[in-house]
């Protein structure tokens, strides 16, 4: 997967959010749990990438570039 399609992703469940400059998006409250279970099944139907619950952590999506990190860590394991 790469960097532009997870963009692509987290437009699709919120619009109305610049990620490209937002590096705090769930600790300032900008996504909530149902935007970040939104993004998380997107990535595991289009991509089949399967984040688990033990990286379901605030720090792993407060950024398109956190969770870019583990999803590329996910893949490369």
């Amino acid at each position: 997967m790469k960097k532009e399609q997870l963009l692509k992703i987290m437009e699709e469940v919120r619009p109305d959010i610049d990620f490209g400059k937002e590096n705090r998006l769930v600790d300032d409250g900008v996504i909530d749990s149902f935007d970040i279970i939104s993004i998380v099944g997107m990535i595991d139907s289009q991509y089949g990438i399967e984040i688990g619950v033990d990286d379901l952590m605030p720090d792993n999506f407060n950024s398109v570039e956190a969770l870019y990190a583990l999803i590329t860590g996910i893949q490369h394991k």
